[in-house]
């Protein structure tokens, strides 16, 4: 069981779809008490569920490329580099593989990261490194549009549906968005890929002993112009202030 001491921000009062708002580039990439039990099994999913956690389309290795020479770029301090090889927090060397972008960046850093390209009139999931998904399968989304991948969420409609769509056609390049959710959970597993095939097929809010929230952001890549959502878990023990 891999827990962190507490969310470090406030949920006690969410705000309606899509609900973003700007973020600081420097506070992008985050390290919390979980960190080294969360690589620990992000290194095992890759290891042996490698086909669960990480999809790429061929054409989207430029973008994947770019995302990791800009996560190298913007990883916090704890980290330290000496030409291809990445000391993370823990401990723990990275060797830098270029030809395996995502599978890098999944032992690098806590969050998942997708990666988002415009085609036609929307973007499509083409490639990401998915070690902690909360009720869905990466291979059910990849290279499917914003619209398909958010299917069964209820309250994801046409006009949450439009909206979204202008949010990623809006993400600038050096002025990332991040948004927070707050899912009850009876298991407090990282890795659940589901699928749920509903959005009541859900823990109980007023029953279930785990809090888990996902800090998403969103990041224009400069050159590619690739949209990047990243995800980072936190999932805690219910107290009797926990919202």
């Amino acid at each position: 069981m891999i827990l962190q001491a507490r969310i470090p921000y406030d949920l006690s009062q969410m705000k309606p779809l899509p609900g973003i708002a700007p973020l600081d580039p420097a506070d992008w990439l985050k390290v919390d008490d979980a960190y080294a039990e969360q690589m620990a099994e992000r290194e095992r999913l890759l290891a042996t569920r490698r086909e669960a956690v990480l999809a790429i389309e061929l054409e989207a290795m430029p973008a994947a490329r770019e995302l990791l020479d800009v996560v190298l770029a913007h990883l916090p301090a704890s980290y330290a580099r000496v030409g291809e090889q990445v000391t993370r927090p823990d401990g723990v060397v990275v060797t830098l593989d270029r030809s395996d972008p995502m599978g890098t960046l999944g032992v690098l850093v806590q969050e998942d990261l997708c990666l988002l390209q415009k085609r036609g009139d929307e973007h499509v999931l083409t490639g990401a490194v998915l070690c902690f998904p909360s009720g869905w399968r990466l291979a059910d989304k990849v290279s499917r549009p914003l619209s398909i991948i958010h299917v069964p969420i209820p309250e994801y409609d046409d006009n949450i549906g439009r909206r979204v769509q202008r949010l990623f056609d809006g993400v600038q390049v050096g002025r990332p968005l991040m948004r927070v959710n707050r899912l009850y959970h009876d298991n407090p597993a990282l890795f659940q890929p589901g699928p749920r095939l509903s959005n009541s097929d859900r823990a109980n809010p007023a029953t279930a002993p785990y809090l888990r929230s996902e800090r998403q952001c969103l990041t224009r890549l400069p050159e590619t112009q690739a949209v990047v959502f990243s995800i980072h878990t936190y999932v805690i023990e219910r107290g009797p202030d926990t919202p």
